[in-house]
């Protein structure tokens, strides 16, 4: 019988442990990856497009997308967009140009 309660309590916790995250810790963390990737980015005027692509925990990456102008003189402040990849256990981002992904606009 002890053996019995032993386990169900070991289960009980184990399962209370996996319960999904509340949705203020999820706006917290994509209110850090936000954070993390605008001021990452060379872009000025930088905006996040949509929310965070979260991955799963074995990648171990969330994606988002930004947008702005680029500062360079010779650039002529044309719009940007960068890719930034946020690295779930180091809390860092990193940044790759991404303007091909962006349909080239008529005039």
């Amino acid at each position: 019988m002890k053996a019995f309660t032993l386990l169900f309590i070991s289960l009980v916790t184990l399962a209370s442990q996996a319960q999904a995250a509340s949705p203020d810790a999820w706006a917290s963390y994509n209110k850090a990856v936000v954070a993390s990737c605008t001021k990452a980015s060379k872009l000025k005027n930088v905006k996040p497009v949509g929310n965070p692509a979260q991955f799963d925990d074995k990648v171990g990456y969330t994606a988002l997308l930004l947008h702005g102008r680029y500062p360079q003189a010779h650039m002529k402040n044309q719009p940007g967009t960068e890719l930034c990849l946020y690295n779930k256990k180091s809390k860092s981002a990193v940044i790759s140009e991404w303007d091909s992904v962006m349909p080239a606009r008529s005039n």
